[in-house]
């Protein structure tokens, strides 16, 4: 077999005074530049086709907004999974309610940050463009108050870090990024490139930029999420997607090993051709899944407004009304029944009892006090044994 020999395209080792070679990465664009094959043309096409595809699938939703909230909490909840929490869609969902149990696991937190740095930037992106401010902003919200907050949320590293397996050392790190005095020239040079290279298409300019802020790893922890935060920023910054609903952590994470040795590959070798084929075939897939879940949020508002309609009688209005409000808060009690329909607690206890009747709201706690609700189908849509609810449009 033969063997590929290293290339500096995307940096080179420099030996550092201790010993360690550290990675000092090239500024983007690569050099050469990239080669879009035949075969990488056809799959940015198709990537391009398949974004296309999801976001008129999602802006012709009634209400787009309520919705969005769900795609970015399962890419929260994936994103975080790839750095070893162990928390679940429910668990993000039931820590957002207040629901707090002691079979839930203590990273939940880290979760809840993943979606309120999520939220943070994307609010933050009509005056302040992405670049290392934001960047720094983002990271301290992630980090603030949970495994790694002590490590400067927010400030770039001031000593070097490393990858690798559990209890590495610099001499046995998988990989070694750049010493920290050289950090910020190296955001620098990615700032410059984001706002002033034009000449690539978008798809490929995010999927460089993804490896070039790995490759850099500014920060002492959380540098995987910030970078996968990144892309979400970037499609929506670009206008590539107008909301923020491709959870491309989900194929990061299906492919994980293959995720990370791509990664080394182009720092190795200069690779990125290899990189953006596995990345651009990841938009393709996770695009048409997501994609199929707005078709399938759709049928299932369709089926319930129908059922409520049929079974509610007099109290269908209120019902309809809790029903919009679950696709963005798919956890209740009666007392926010209560608040939402402006009705009695006893009225609204009814409302809550009927829907759990015909299916679309399902009781979690066991208590018989302090009960909360859950839209079952709706968050189920968002897991991955997701049933069949109709027939696939051709």
């Amino acid at each position: 077999m033969e063997t590929q020999a290293a290339s500096t395209r995307a940096g080179r080792y420099i030996r550092q005074p201790t010993g360690y070679r550290a990675f000092m990465p090239a500024p983007l664009p690569p050099d050469p530049p990239v080669t879009l094959s035949r075969e990488l043309q056809s799959l940015l096409s198709q990537a391009d086709r398949a974004l296309g595809r999801l976001d008129g699938s999602v802006l012709t939703l009634p209400n787009p907004d309520l919705f969005v909230f769900m795609y970015v909490r399962k890419e929260a909840v994936l994103s975080s999974q790839i750095e070893g929490t162990q928390s679940s869609l429910q668990d993000l969902l039931a820590a957002e309610a207040d629901l707090f149990d002691e079979r839930m696991p203590r990273d939940v937190d880290e979760v809840v940050n993943y979606v309120s740095a999520m939220k943070h930037g994307l609010a933050r992106l009509p005056e302040l463009p992405v670049s290392v401010r934001l960047i720094r902003e983002i990271h301290e919200r992630l980090m603030k108050g949970v495994r790694g907050g002590r490590l400067q949320p927010g400030e770039l590293r001031r000593s070097q870090n490393w990858i690798g397996p559990a209890g590495c050392t610099l001499t046995t790190a998988s990989f070694i990024p750049p010493p920290s005095e050289e950090v910020p020239r190296a955001l620098a040079d990615l700032e410059n490139f984001l706002h002033r290279d034009e000449s690539l298409p978008p798809l490929i300019k995010i999927a460089l930029t993804h490896v070039q802020f790995e490759t850099i790893h500014p920060f002492l922890d959380g540098n995987g999420r910030v970078g996968r935060l990144l892309i979400t920023f970037l499609l929506t910054e670009s206008a590539v997607l107008h909301k923020p609903v491709l959870y491309l952590s989900h194929y990061f994470r299906q492919h994980r090993q293959t995720y990370y040795d791509l990664l080394q590959r182009v720092r190795d070798f200069g690779d990125w051709e290899s990189w953006l084929r596995f990345f651009l075939q990841g938009v393709i897939d996770v695009a048409g899944e997501a994609s199929e879940t707005a078709r399938r949020i759709q049928l299932l508002r369709e089926q319930n407004r129908t059922a409520i309609t049929e079974h509610l009688g007099r109290a269908a209005g209120n019902g309809h009304r809790v029903l919009e409000s679950l696709f963005d808060r798919p956890i209740v009690t009666v007392g926010d029944v209560t608040g939402l329909t402006g009705t009695t607690y006893a009225a609204a206890n009814n409302l809550v009892t009927k829907l759990v009747e015909i299916g679309i709201l399902a009781e979690m706690t066991g208590y018989a006090r302090n009960r909360r609700f859950r839209y079952e189908p709706y968050v189920r849509l968002f897991t991955d044994d997701v049933p069949a609810l109709g027939p696939a449009e051709p």
